[in-house]
């Protein structure tokens, strides 16, 4: 069992990359965590059914914010993607954008639960998240809080990852060799 990160901006290959690296697996669980699970928004709607047209048939794509259960739960390997929207997900669940404790102390046990899972997931995963250091984010409070409480998950899960891997116009960066430097 391992487990990957995988960072990189929007549209930079970071979610082609994971999926071509479970691409031999008969069974694969693909977790899309984002805000909307329910189809009430067309446009999610729209991004999952074609990110399902591209994967290969037998996989078998979950809808939850409830990454921790699905990792515990699985005998075969799990892609997540994205931790971004999880985060959202996260922050929409409880209407927090405008205050930082609630969503902190949120994301936090959630995270927590995350990694707790990642310790004892019986497959491999994958996690893809965005790299938010080098993105662009809204000089607003809850676009700094994002980009804030996202790049604790990615070190989170990054600590917790046996590899690491960065995204960048296609082109892909081990990480895992690289000093972790505390944030």
């Amino acid at each position: 069992m391992s487990v990957t990160l995988i960072l990189g901006g929007a549209r930079s290959g970071k979610s082609r990359y994971a999926e071509s690296l479970l691409r031999s697996h008969p069974r694969v669980t693909y977790v899309a965590p984002g805000p909307v699970p329910d189809d009430s928004d067309p446009e999610w709607a729209e991004r999952i059914a074609r990110h399902r047209a591209r994967r290969p048939a037998q996989w078998t794509t979950r809808e939850t914010g409830d990454l921790a259960a699905v990792i515990r739960a699985a005998d075969h390997p799990v892609m997540v993607d994205c931790l971004a929207t999880w985060l959202t997900r996260l922050i929409d669940d409880i209407d927090a954008w405008q205050d930082l404790e609630p969503a902190g102390t949120h994301v936090h046990r959630e995270t927590t639960r995350l990694i707790e899972a990642l310790g004892s997931a019986q497959a491999d995963v994958i996690l893809v998240s965005n790299e938010v250091g080098s993105s662009i984010v809204p000089a607003t409070f809850s676009g700094r809080m994002f980009r804030d409480e996202l790049g604790r998950v990615n070190a989170a899960v990054s600590a917790a990852s046996d590899h690491v891997a960065l995204v960048v116009a296609g082109r892909v960066l081990d990480l895992s060799a690289c000093p972790v430097v505390a944030i």
